[in-house]
């Protein structure tokens, strides 16, 4: 990830593009509410984004999305390189970010529950916004002993589940018997993202989090067991190298400022994989 942050980097400041003027805009002092709202406006997202989409997966999509074309490169993978063979364990991190004004880095593992990721994904957000590398390991969606990992993760949950809109929605699901899920689709978040705010804000005790935790992960688990195709290869790549990425290796190439093999030693691909990267890096000439 260095080097391909470090190339990224290089390539930005030789093109003329200027710093990211939001790495860094912030310190843990700041109010967690302020900085979710400036994350929203560099995204170009309005408060209430996630109710545009049809599901809590549509919406992680278009949150990564939103971040890539706000100039962050998003790597979502969940082996080493391209070797099926070398998972990486969700047991011992979800994701870390690596903070630079001119090429940000967000590494989500793939390996992490699906319903986890987009919490992570807003995490790391918060991490380049206080100019604080950090690597993200949320043991039971509970508070972490760090301070930074405990205001990066009230700043996440403020920006997917903010308090005032949670509050003024909470007597109409608080007798739910599907509480978290209803929650959940109000704001197109995860359940398990839904019953941890509601923690957080005070609106049920700890007892009933882990009623419905180890419930939710049991049945995570059940599903993962029930085994999943791989998916599309190159859907795979989209995730596994960031659009934002292999477009800019693509066009160094075409342009001659990159050597074919320099880049297919950055990207992991070759030959006729690498010429597939117009097709799936989306905005690719």
């Amino acid at each position: 990830m260095q080097a391909r942050q470090a190339w990224m980097r290089d390539e930005s400041i030789e093109c003329g593009v200027a710093p990211l003027d939001f790495v860094g805009m912030y310190r843990r002092s700041s109010d967690p509410a302020g900085i979710s709202k400036a994350m929203r406006d560099v995204l170009g997202l309005t408060c209430d984004w996630a109710a545009q989409h049809t599901s809590w997966s549509n919406a992680l999509r278009f949150l990564r999305k939103s971040i890539e074309d706000a100039g962050i490169i998003v790597v979502i993978n969940g082996v080493v390189g391209n070797d099926t063979h070398r998972p990486l364990d969700a047991e011992e991190f979800h994701g870390f970010a690596l903070v630079d004004e001119y090429a940000p880095l967000i590494f989500i593992n793939n390996t992490d529950y699906k319903s986890a990721q987009m919490f992570t994904l807003a995490h790391e957000l918060v991490h380049i916004f206080i100019d604080a590398e950090g690597v993200s390991n949320f043991e039971q969606f509970q508070p972490s002993p760090h301070d930074t990992e405990q205001f990066c993760d009230a700043v996440a949950a403020e920006f997917l589940v903010p308090e005032k809109n949670l509050r003024k929605v909470w007597n109409r699901f608080s007798n739910n018997i599907d509480l978290y899920q209803d929650i959940a689709r109000h704001f197109k978040v995860s359940s398990i993202v839904a019953a941890r705010r509601v923690l957080d804000l005070g609106l049920i005790d700890r007892e009933a989090f882990f009623e419905f935790y180890n419930h939710y992960l049991g049945d995570e688990r059940r599903k993962q067991a029930a085994g999943h195709s791989g998916g599309d290869f190159w859907n795979n790549q989209n995730t596994r190298i960031g659009r934002r990425f292999g477009a800019a290796v693509w066009h160094a190439v075409q342009e001659g400022r990159l050597l074919y093999r320099d880049a297919y030693a950055l990207t992991g691909l070759k030959g006729k994989a690498f010429d597939k990267i117009p097709e799936w890096a989306g905005g690719v000439q």
